[in-house]
């Protein structure tokens, strides 16, 4: 049993998405802090910071670390964070001069926000190509069934004849802009976080802005200052992310009511009841009515993360690592069913 819906034995099935769960897994949130470290060693040789014959010690020896997840577990309950004992089991591997070397100038948060950052360019390549997806099958719909007629509905009364046209272009047009928000921060937001322990890479001496630009470059990531404190660039990828399932849910909503008499819209794969085998559920416009809700239930969370006090917040920071894996799961199955329910819409609207 699980506490958390997404990855629930059996709710997992309906709120659940294994392709974006993988990326927020143990193995590969390590992984990806591990890619910091070695990159971080490698910037450093690069700037002369380390001999190459250090460097390569490192990078050698984090190729074929494997970490003890069970002290890591232990650890963090003391440590806060896991990237200590993760740096000691790292030293220990490797021994020797070099051993010093390791996560030198850096501190625990550039590993975990510079992880979190190369995890997220694939995780929303998806949800952009899966918003995409669902703008096609929507487009698709209008093609087949747009100059059909419709009833408009305003405070949930019939009010005058509309087209199936003008209720999807309601659907359409918010995932598209919500569709250039989520590329504008894919191009902006996956951005190196490395500052040392108060920002201010003070161990890096001279060699701190050439040590950030190689370590940047090495990683894929833009090179920017340290934002260890400064989270609104997070919250602006969590508002994003509730826009999106926000509109999704207008989407699911919709079709949830079209669905109570059916003489607009028709549907095909609903979900059974078990106590009335003649209906058929419109489980997925229900399911993204859900996840709209959710996510901006959570956004308000993210908003409340923005609070780090001085130059490091343990308690906001740990806010985050609740809250953003669950929207970014929930964003992504909502793109998903979206995509499922427009390409189950058998019909919509009436002859004119």
């Amino acid at each position: 049993m699980s506490v958390c819906p997404f990855d629930h034995p059996i709710l997992g099935g309906l709120l659940g998405d294994e392709e974006i769960a993988g990326y927020f897994s143990v193995e590969a949130e390590i992984k990806a802090m591990l890619v910091f470290e070695a990159a971080l060693a490698t910037a450093q040789g690069k700037a002369r910071l380390i001999s190459e014959e250090t460097m390569s010690a490192i990078v050698d020896a984090i190729a074929a670390f494997e970490p003890d997840i069970d002290r890591l577990r232990m650890a963090v309950s003391t440590d806060g964070v896991v990237v200590p004992e993760l740096v000691r089991q790292l030293r220990e591997a490797i021994g020797g001069k070099a051993a010093s070397y390791v996560h030198f100038g850096a501190t625990s948060q550039d590993v975990i926000d510079s992880g979190l950052m190369l995890r997220l360019k694939p995780v929303l390549a998806v949800v952009e190509q899966r918003l995409a997806v669902f703008l096609r099958a929507l487009a698709d719909l209008e093609k087949r069934d747009g100059e059909r007629a419709l009833m408009a509905v305003t405070r949930m009364q019939p009010a005058v004849p509309i087209r199936v046209a003008d209720r999807i272009a309601s659907w359409r047009e918010p995932c598209e802009r919500n569709l250039e928000r989520l590329r504008a921060w894919m191009v902006d937001g996956p951005t190196l976080q490395f500052g040392g322990a108060a920002g201010t890479l003070d161990k890096l001496g001279d060699k701190a802005n050439a040590v950030r630009t190689a370590l940047a470059e090495e990683l894929g990531l833009a090179d920017r200052p340290q934002w260890h404190s400064q989270r609104d660039w997070i919250a602006d990828l969590a508002s994003t992310l509730s826009l999106i399932s926000g509109s999704l849910g207008k989407f699911g909503q919709d079709i949830a009511l079209m669905a109570l008499s059916g003489d607009a819209i028709e549907l095909a794969g609903g979900g059974s009841s078990s106590a009335m085998p003649h209906k058929q559920n419109p489980v997925p416009a229900e399911v993204l009515v859900t996840l709209a809700r959710f996510n901006a239930t959570q956004l308000a969370g993210m908003h409340g993360a923005l609070v780090h006090e001085q130059e490091r917040s343990g308690a906001a920071w740990t806010l985050e690592w609740m809250i953003l894996p669950q929207m970014i799961v929930a964003t992504a199955t909502a793109t998903r069913l979206a995509t499922e329910l427009a390409t189950n819409i058998r019909r919509l609207g009436n002859e004119t």
